[in-house]
């Protein structure tokens, strides 16, 4: 047995109803909390912090604290609790809570509240904390309030031991769970005579006092994973060896999806092509470069080549088998729908969980099994390939991609931001966790990164895409391991989140951040709206403030590149230095907004012309 506090005795009901709460979730295999102040919350605060078993995250902040777990759970696949006081503060976890949902995270959330008898009465800091994240999260409870009796001691073991379990499930998609905590007074540790029974460690209330004997959860849930029939299967292989022009889509996913041995074997017996999102765990590893493994990672423009074009006489996918969550890539996507509408091209979508992850609405097969058993048993019972020409059309477009950003003359055109998420993909340190904000990174990433035999682990919040919470996330996910952790973000975004900041001083993480400062949100380049007069002031919306006091004021290192006169290998030796140092750095990239997405519609230009047709068919 742990000596772990005692939940036999305690000076009050709330302390002991504190500390029952985290026994289980320790028992359930949840070891790490992040905790914000408040003082409805002390009974949990309190527990988890006296609990030896309990690494403590500390924040200021609920919003970035949510986000700290959502990327922590990122990294881990466990969640990390989330503990707050009442009333506002709750609110603030609500986007990262919207994450979480959209992105099948595991989250767990504590909310103290004021007890029933203080509802609709006026009282401070009292609001209607009932659903309050409505559909967003895959169950909600309101726990009994305390109270030292056999039943509701049980009942509530048992709560919070499903809770943890449903945030995680196989069966279904993981994701957020709310559990509202009500709390009377005295909230502290205050002796309260007759509170706790003097009865109660007696062996009638054993069960209910200690929980389970040897320590288990109170409720050990043996989640099953779904798989095909032997008929089902079959009939999938069969389609994999009628196809002769097949493609294999890794979409977003926090771990390799399937992991990276099954689609080792999964490309070498199909022979199909696999284009590897950089959020799919699949762009970077030991499988890429492997014996007949073909992973590609300059689709976002090959595929708007003449060669790719679906409605022309060049030959289209005839399957695809995409897995994980919807490509980053515009170009992809559209090239699977284009695919499908005009040349009938048979897609299976692979989820777990039997959700439906394709807007464009043209997938003609739901499989409802595990990606990694699924890619696995494919593997071993394909006895037909695809064939070799399509496999060299994609390889010939990729070798092409490559070669034209590398040849691109500096002459005409000043760096872009799309280098630097080169550079970042070239020299992030193997192994590491890799963060990319959304908006313009994650693009760049996706058509810059080069594939390459590195174990990076790269993520992103892509489930509802916002810039709110990337550095939080992003410390989350670093404080997951003791593996560098680089994150790149926009200015706009790094802005956003500057309370996030404060998380590596108070919990010592260390970290390196890459600020591409374009001033503004360069993305709305991309969006017609570029050329109305409301553009800049509405929409690009220039921020016009000195990063430098920033990274300052919560205790970063702080560099400064301007990519037109001082050249991205300034940003290599900066970037280099930062990521071999411990604490935290801030390598600011100043650049210019307009000028990279000009620079990028060239590069996109010049890669369609380069693949152009194709290779010649015999």
């Amino acid at each position: 047995m742990t000596d772990d506090p005692p939940t036999t005795e305690a000076p009050n009901r709330n302390t002991l109803w504190g500390r029952v709460v985290v026994q289980e979730l320790v028992r359930s295999g949840v070891h790490d909390v992040c905790l914000t102040p408040g003082s409805r919350c002390t009974p949990l605060t309190n527990a988890f912090v006296e609990h030896p078993e309990v690494r403590t995250f500390t924040h200021i902040d609920e919003r970035s604290s949510a986000f700290f777990a959502l990327g922590r759970a990122k990294a881990t696949g466990r969640p990390t609790p989330l503990v707050c006081t009442s009333g506002t503060a709750l609110a603030n976890y609500h986007p990262a809570v919207m994450e979480a949902a959209n992105a099948r995270v595991p989250m767990l959330l504590l909310t103290a509240d004021r007890p029933r008898v203080l509802q609709d009465s006026g009282a401070n800091q009292t609001v209607d904390q009932e659903k309050l994240y409505g559909d967003a999260v895959r169950a909600y409870r309101t726990l009994p309030e305390p109270a030292v009796e056999d039943r509701k001691v049980r009942a509530l073991r048992t709560a919070v031991a499903r809770a943890v379990t449903t945030s995680t499930r196989d069966a279904g998609p993981p994701g957020p769970v709310h559990l509202n905590v009500p709390f009377e007074k005295p909230l502290e540790p205050t002796p309260v005579a007759g509170d706790v029974p003097d009865d109660w460690a007696d062996e009638s209330h054993a069960l209910a006092a200690s929980g389970r004997a040897d320590e288990r959860p109170y409720v050990a849930t043996t989640p099953g994973r779904p798989d095909l029939s032997a008929a089902d299967r079959a009939r999938v292989v069969e389609a994999i060896e009628d196809a002769e022009r097949g493609l294999v889509v890794a979409g977003p996913a926090d771990a390799p999806t399937p992991d990276r041995d099954a689609l080792l074997g999964l490309a070498r017996a199909t022979g199909f092509p696999v284009l590897a999102d950089p959020l799919s765990g699949l762009r970077f590893g030991d499988h890429v470069g492997a014996d007949g493994v073909l992973v590609c990672g300059g689709y976002d423009s090959f595929l708007d080549a003449p060669a790719f074009d679906p409605d022309s006489s060049t030959p289209a996918p005839d399957l695809v088998l995409r897995f994980g969550a919807s490509p980053t890539s515009k170009t992809l996507r559209h090239y699977l729908r284009d695919a499908t509408r005009e040349a009938g091209t048979r897609q299976f979508v692979v989820d777990p969980a039997g959700g439906w992850r394709e807007a464009g609405f043209v997938t003609s097969d739901l499989v409802v099994a595990d990606p990694t058993r699924l890619a696995a048993a494919i593997s071993g019972r394909v006895e037909a390939g695809a064939d070799p020409a399509w496999r060299e059309r994609f390889a010939a477009a990729e070798r092409t991609h490559w070669e034209t950003v590398d040849e691109a003359p500096a002459s005409d055109e000043q760096p872009h931001e799309g280098q630097v998420l080169a550079k970042v993909a070239e020299r992030t340190p193997d192994p590491a966790t890799l963060f990319v904000s959304n908006s313009m990174p994650v693009r760049d990433l996706d058509r810059f990164g080069r594939p390459r035999a590195a174990d990076l682990r790269v993520l992103g919040n892509r489930g509802a895409s916002g810039i709110d919470g990337i550095t939080s996330s992003a410390l989350g996910a670093g404080a997951g391991d003791d593996d560098p952790l680089v994150l790149v973000t926009g200015d706009l975004a790094f802005y956003h989140d500057a309370n996030g900041l404060l998380a590596l001083p108070r919990n010592d993480l260390d970290a390196t951040v890459v600020v591409i400062n374009n001033d503004g949100g360069g993305i709305f380049h991309v969006l017609p709206i570029e050329a109305h007069e409301s553009f800049t002031e509405f929409f690009r919306t220039p921020l016009g403030v000195d990063l430098s006091h920033l990274a300052a004021m919560y205790g970063y290192d702080f560099g400064r590149v301007h990519a037109e006169h001082d050249g991205l290998g300034a940003f290599a030796d900066l970037f280099d230095a930062a990521v071999g140092a411990p604490g935290g750095h801030v390598v600011e990239v100043v650049v210019d907004g307009e000028a990279s997405h000009r620079a990028r519609e060239t590069l996109h230009e010049r890669v369609r012309e380069a693949v152009g047709d194709g290779p010649v068919e015999e």
